[in-house]
C-alpha cells in the first residue's frame, strides 16, 4: 500500500491544477467531471461548489478516521455530509481550496479518495455489522478490505467501460445487495463463498449470476481478477449507456457469460499468484454488565455484554456537528469504530453497557421509527444529473407523518432516488420512487414513479414493480393515506401488505397520474 499512497500523493497536483482551471472557467463542466470523478470529486450542480467522496472500504470508519473529518469539518467550515448507499462519507459545498486541502490531508489517515467516481472500481462493500453481528454466517471484513487493496493498486493498469462495485455479504439478510452487483461474494455456512456477478441496479436493472459455489475464501482476488478481464474482453467500449457488466448477460446470455468468466478465471489460476492469508480476528473486550434499557437503537453483538448503537440521520445527511460529538463520545473507547449501512444507518460497535448509553445519548437527534429511516439519494439540488429533490421530498414525508402520530411500522422504510440511478435503491425497497418529470395538460410537472414490492434479502431477491407516475405534490397525501387505513386496521405496513396487496393498489389508483380514479386530498 505504501507505492500506492505514494502514487496518489504525486498525482493530487494534477488535481488542484485542474481544478483551479474549472473555477477560473477554463474547463467545460463535462471535461471536469471526466477528470475529476477518478479523484472521488465532482462540481455540483451549478458548477460553484464541489462535493468529495471519502473511500471507507467495507463502510468501516475508525476512530482515527471520524477525528479526521471532524476537524476537517470545523477547519474548513463544512456545512452539510452525507452517509452514502455505497458505504461511503460525502463532503458538500466545498469551495475549490477546500475540496483540495481536505483531499490531500485525508491521505495521512489512510482515506484514498481515488476512484470514488468516474470509470473506476467503487468502494468495495460489506455487511456494516461483519465480525460483530449476531447469526453470521463468518466475518466477510478482513476479505472487503482486502479486494478493495487490490483493486486500488491496480485501478490504472486497464481502461475500464465503467465503473465496477463488489459487495461482500456475511448473511441471507444481503443488506450489500451481492446476489446483484457487478461482482458479490456471499458468504455461506460452511465458511465459504458462493459468487455472482453481472448484476446491478439503475436502468435496466439485472439480478446476479451465480458464477461459483464453495469457493475458499483465500482464492477470491483470482474471482475479481476474472471479472475485470470478462469486463474488458466483453463490456461495451462503445455505447456508455450500456458500459455496465450487467449488459454482458443482455450480450452473452447467462450461460454464455458463466462460460466466459470460468474461461478467464481459468487463465487467471494459470498465470497469478493471488492466494490471501488474512489472520481475522475480533476484539477481545470484557464487558461491564448488562444493559438497563430497552432501546430500539440498541443492537446486541454476538460477543457477550457488548452493543452496537444504531444512528440513522434522517435521509442520512447528519448535522455535521455529529462527527466530533461521537467521536468525543468514543474516544476512549477501545475497539471501538463506526460502521456505515447501505441503508444510510451507521452502527458505532464494540461498546460495554456504560458506553452504549454514553453513545445514546450523543446520537438522540436521529430517527425514531422505521418510517424515518427511510433511504434517499442526495438529490438534485446537489447532484449534476439529478432531476427531483428527493432529500426535500423525505423531509416533507417525515415532517406530514408526524403529524398523524403512526405507530411504529404503519409506514415502511421508503427508498427515494432523484432520478433512474437508483443511488437511493429504490428498487429494492417495498416502497420506492425515482424522480422525473412529465407534461401533463401542457405543464411541465415534477414527478416520481412509483415502485412496489422490491426485496433485497437472499433468496427472496426482486426488484420493485413499477406502477405508474405520481406528481410531486400528491406523494404526502398518498403515503399518509396508506398509513391511516394500516392503522385503522391495527397491524404494521408489512403485514398488511403482504395478506392484502390490493389495498394498496386500490390507494395507488387514486393517486396515479392518467388514472381514471381521482382522490381527495386529507387533511392532517
Amino acid at each position: 500500500m505504501e507505492q500506492l499512497i505514494q502514487e496518489w500523493r504525486a498525482s493530487l497536483p494534477k488535481f488542484r491544477e485542474m481544478t483551479e482551471k474549472f473555477y477560473a472557467k477554463e474547463v467545460s463542466v463535462k471535461e471536469y467531471k471526466g477528470f475529476s470523478g477518478g479523484y472521488g470529486s465532482y462540481a455540483q450542480k451549478g458548477g460553484e461548489a464541489s462535493m468529495l467522496r471519502l473511500r471507507m472500504p467495507g463502510g468501516r470508519l475508525t476512530k482515527e478516521k471520524l477525528k479526521f473529518i471532524a476537524e476537517m469539518v470545523e477547519q474548513y467550515h463544512v456545512d452539510k455530509a452525507h452517509f452514502t448507499t455505497c458505504q461511503a462519507v460525502q463532503l458538500h459545498d466545498l469551495d475549490k481550496d477546500s475540496v483540495c486541502d481536505i483531499m490531500e490531508k485525508a491521505v495521512d489517515v489512510g482515506i484514498i479518495t481515488k476512484g470514488g467516481g468516474g470509470d473506476f472500481p467503487r468502494n468495495v462493500m460489506c455487511s456494516p455489522l461483519s465480525g460483530v453481528e449476531m447469526g453470521e454466517y463468518f466475518d466477510v471484513l478482513p476479505y472487503a478490505e482486502a479486494v478493495s487493496d487490490y483493486l486500488l493498486k491496480n485501478a490504472d493498469k486497464v481502461t475500464m467501460p465503467r465503473k465496477l462495485k463488489v459487495g461482500f455479504s456475511n448473511s441471507p439478510a444481503n443488506v450489500t445487495h451481492a446476489t446483484f452487483r457487478d461482482l458479490g461474494f456471499v458468504a455461506a455456512e460452511d465458511g465459504t463463498f458462493t459468487v455472482y456477478s453481472a448484476g446491478g441496479l439503475g436502468n435496466n436493472p439485472r439480478m446476479g449470476v451465480k458464477v461459483a459455489e464453495n469457493v475458499e475464501p483465500s482464492q477470491i482476488l483470482y474471482y475479481v481478477q476474472a471479472m475485470v478481464n470478462t469486463f474488458l474482453a466483453y463490456g461495451n467500449y462503445e455505447n456508455r449507456g450500456k458500459a455496465r457488466t450487467r449488459y454482458m448477460q443482455e450480450k452473452l446470455g447467462s450461460e454464455g457469460y458463466v462460460k466466459a468468466f470460468l474461461e478467464k478465471l481459468e487463465e487467471v489460476k494459470k498465470n497469478e499468484k493471488l492466494d490471501l492469508n488474512l489472520a481475522v480476528s475480533g476484539t477481545e473486550k470484557a464487558a461491564d454488565g448488562e444493559l438497563q434499557t430497552e432501546n430500539k437503537r440498541i443492537v446486541a453483538q454476538k460477543q457477550p455484554g457488548l452493543y452496537a448503537v444504531k444512528y440513522h440521520p434522517i435521509g442520512g445527511v447528519p448535522k455535521v456537528s455529529k462527527f466530533g460529538e461521537i467521536y468525543e463520545s468514543i474516544k476512549d473507547v477501545s475497539d471501538a469504530e463506526i460502521r456505515i449501512s447501505p441503508d444510510e444507518t451507521v452502527y458505532i460497535i464494540n461498546l460495554t453497557a456504560k458506553e452504549a448509553e454514553k453513545v445514546l445519548a450523543a446520537t438522540d437527534d436521529g430517527a425514531e421509527t422505521l418510517f424515518e429511516s427511510s433511504v434517499s439519494c442526495i438529490g438534485a439540488t446537489i447532484c449534476q444529473v439529478g432531476v427531483r429533490d428527493s432529500q426535500g421530498l423525505l423531509r416533507k414525508l417525515v415532517e406530514t407523518a408526524k403529524e398523524y402520530d403512526f405507530v411504529d411500522g404503519v409506514l415502511p422504510q421508503i427508498h427515494i432516488s432523484g432520478c433512474t440511478s437508483s443511488c437511493g435503491t429504490h428498487q429494492i425497497g417495498k416502497i420506492g420512487f425515482h424522480g422525473g418529470v412529465k407534461r401533463i395538460d401542457g405543464v411541465t410537472e415534477p414527478v416520481f414513479t412509483l415502485h412496489v414490492n422490491g426485496c433485497d434479502r437472499q433468496g427472496q431477491e426482486a426488484f420493485g414493480e413499477s406502477w405508474g407516475m405520481i406528481k410531486e405534490s400528491d406523494i404526502p397525501d398518498f403515503l399518509m393515506e396508506v398509513g391511516k387505513t394500516v392503522q385503522q386496521e391495527n397491524t404494521v405496513f408489512a403485514t398488511w401488505y403482504e395478506k392484502t396487496p390490493e389495498k394498496l393498489k386500490e390507494i395507488a389508483e387514486k393517486y396515479l397520474i392518467n388514472s381514471s380514479r381521482t382522490h381527495v386530498r386529507l387533511g392532517a
